[in-house]
């Protein structure tokens, strides 16, 4: 994963992850590697994170453990080069992440999408709680006909039972905040690619500090062993 790179791992794994994990822009990093004795532009940092960030992500999937079946979704508000577009998420009943996914719309497409990847990850939850949204309802739907469609076992599937409250869904609400606290610091992305990439960083993050990932020798390791463990 580090072939050919200038800088020891150690260096680049503390840039990422800082830069994904607190409220420091790429200039505080550059600044903060100078007083260590390290002179690297604040762009290698943005390229570095780029690369890295996907990666770590795949070896955090491959260690993720199970979701329940009963999910909230909604979706909140993401700003690329001054245009709000729309992070899909979903977390279920005690609050672990499901899926993320980043969208430029915000329509039934996109839901339908967002929903696939869920369940194609996942498998199909009991229970989807939305808010007032008929956009992600009629998304859910569809992708349970779908999944239905294909099922090839000898009993029927029953359908997900999708509940519409406002109330119920404040939980998810509350676990956008993570998500935007760290996001909104960063002042919009330039990019719908660079938005994804830096995304899915934070998102993996926040799911770290929830300890879902499995790992064999510590119960609760701390962000920088998981990240040494990821790509150890």
């Amino acid at each position: 994963m580090f072939k050919g790179r200038h800088f020891d791992r150690s260096v680049i794994l503390l840039c990422v992850r800082w830069y994904l994990a607190y409220n420091l822009s790429l200039r505080d990093l550059e600044e903060m590697m100078i007083e260590r004795g390290l002179s690297v532009d604040h762009s290698t940092i943005h390229r570095w994170i780029i690369h890295f960030a996907p990666l770590l992500l795949e070896q955090f999937n491959q260690r993720k453990r199970a979701v329940s079946g009963k999910w909230h979704m909604d979706e909140t508000y993401i700003k690329v080069r001054g245009r709000w577009m729309y992070l899909y998420r979903a977390i279920d009943n005690v609050g672990d992440t499901v899926e993320f996914f980043f969208s430029a719309h915000r329509d039934l497409l996109a839901a339908k999408r967002f929903v696939r990847k869920a369940m194609k990850r996942h498998g199909r939850p009991q229970r989807i709680v939305i808010d007032g949204s008929h956009t992600n309802r009629e998304a859910i739907i569809a992708c349970d006909a779908e999944s239905r469609l294909q099922d090839r076992s000898p009993r029927p599937l029953r359908p997900i039972r999708i509940r519409q409250s406002q109330y119920l869904n404040n939980r998810i609400e509350q676990d956008h905040r993570s998500i935007k606290h760290r996001v909104r610091s960063m002042l919009g992305f330039k990019s719908t690619a660079t938005a994804a990439t830096i995304l899915s960083g934070i998102e993996m993050i926040h799911m770290m500090r929830k300890q879902q990932a499995r790992f064999a020798y510590d119960l609760s390791p701390s962000l920088a062993a998981q990240f040494e463990i990821l790509v150890g």
